[in-house]
């Protein structure tokens, strides 16, 4: 239990997290109320990240340049990053229970697209129940850091594909190769750079990508997971595009707001989901 992922508490526009050993305080925009625990007890982290003034962390104790933690049964490598993420977006976890729940009980050896895939945590989350992953990211550094992760959860030589690439050029190839999924993930940016330099804008990009999406899916598919950040996709816009994208296809749909649940403080709305189960 001593590198588990808590989110601790949250209010005055920040949220105090323990990652493993070490508890940070980060910019919270959402968080409008006030703390639930006490001024000493936020006082008591060990690094505080702040926006005001430029990007900046200040330490209480040095820490070091990496070190772990778990998040719902995935083990992640964290390090601090200028921007102030740290290589895990634990939100994301609410969805890999019902991911794994579906990949065990479906077709035999699975294939999992993961795109816009960041440091690995739903490709080896598909891994872990008996999936084979395509893992697409368009940064090189991040593909290499869920790599690493890879390998500090013995997946290793767990079969995944590792892919450097342009979402929408990579699927539109794969749609041309014949290949399909039997479930697909996706967390677009708000806004990003393909490998090339090519530029992805979510409102502008979005009804394309989820189009080729349902192209590649398999004639006997599991799901399509669609979630984002960006504050104007909410739940309810994110619902009219599942529903338009998957039409004529059977299953039912799942939306709602990604949670960061807290034992004894507040929990924290961090994003949006829409879920697609096949039928």
């Amino acid at each position: 239990m001593k590198e588990k992922y808590l989110l601790l508490d949250s209010g005055d526009q920040q949220k105090l997290e323990q990652f493993g050993e070490y508890v940070l305080v980060r910019p919270c925009s959402q968080a409008l109320w006030r703390p639930a625990l006490s001024k000493t007890e936020w006082d008591r982290a060990d690094a505080f990240f702040s926006r005001d003034g430029g990007n900046s962390w200040k330490f209480k104790k040095k820490l070091p340049d990496f070190w772990f933690s778990e998040v719902e049964g995935v083990r992640f490598k964290i390090s601090l990053t200028d921007f102030g993420h740290l290589g895990v977006f634990p939100e994301h976890s609410l969805l890999w229970k019902s991911m794994k729940e579906a990949i065990r009980s479906g077709v035999k050896s699975p294939q999992i697209l993961n795109l816009f895939a960041y440091s690995g945590g739903a490709s080896l989350a598909a891994a872990q129940a008996g999936a084979r992953v395509c893992h697409l990211d368009a940064s090189k550094g991040m593909v290499a850091w869920a790599r690493e992760n890879a390998a500090h959860n013995q997946l290793k030589d767990a079969p995944i594909r590792w892919i450097v690439d342009d979402a929408v050029k990579f699927l539109k190839r794969e749609i041309n190769r014949g290949t399909r999924y039997t479930g697909i993930i996706l967390d677009p940016p708000s806004f990003g750079r393909g490998s090339k330099g090519e530029v992805f804008k979510i409102e502008r990009d979005i009804p394309e990508l989820l189009d080729l999406c349902r192209e590649l899916l398999s004639e006997e598919p599991l799901f399509l997971y669609f979630t984002t950040h960006t504050p104007g996709m909410t739940p309810i816009v994110m619902g009219h595009l599942m529903q338009q994208t998957m039409k004529n296809h059977r299953g039912r749909m799942e939306v709602g707001e990604m949670i960061l649940p807290s034992e004894r403080g507040n929990a924290i709305p961090s994003g949006s989901y829409v879920k697609w189960i096949c039928l």
